[in-house]
């Protein structure tokens, strides 16, 4: 196994923070919560360094912003499906030659609004949970739009 260097540990710090600042500031209230472009960060760490990358800004920064605002309930399942959708887009970006990264986001956002549904089943039933499905599609498909935007304009990947 690799070490990790202080470099990719104070990049991935960074995009935690900015994934935090990002859901905080950009909160647009829905139904059933809100959206935010806390996945666009989340997504751009996931196609600029990788799946390990994507898994731990989606899943700590994403669950420490959920703390911070008041939904600290939600931060368990935020961690896990966060951090999963930001792996997701990792992964199969690097599967299709890191020429694709909308084949790898969209998918991953879609897991994301599987995800909050699946958990959202046990706390709301099913009929609860569905109500936040167009609102959580949305924000995936809104944070895909500007994390493959913002890998285009910055270019090339950082090895991983």
């Amino acid at each position: 196994m690799r070490k990790i260097s202080t470099k990719e540990i104070v990049t991935f710090a960074l995009l935690m923070a900015l994934t935090i600042v990002m859901t905080i500031l950009v909160r647009i209230p829905s139904l059933h919560g809100y959206i935010n472009l806390g996945d666009m960060v989340l997504l751009f760490a996931a196609l600029f360094l990788g799946k390990k990358a994507g898994f731990f800004v989606g899943g700590l920064g994403s669950a420490l912003a959920d703390i911070i605002i008041g939904y600290a309930y939600y931060a368990p399942i935020t961690f896990v499906v966060k951090g999963l959708q930001g792996y997701i887009c990792g992964w199969i970006f690097q599967k299709t030659g890191y020429n694709k990264p909308f084949l790898a986001a969209i998918p991953a956002g879609i897991f994301m609004a599987l995800g909050y549904f699946i958990a959202e089943s046990f706390m709301y039933g099913i009929a609860g949970a569905a109500v936040s499905i167009p609102g959580n599609l949305l924000q995936g498909m809104v944070g895909a739009l500007g994390a493959v935007l913002l890998q285009k304009g910055i270019g090339t990947k950082i090895k991983r």
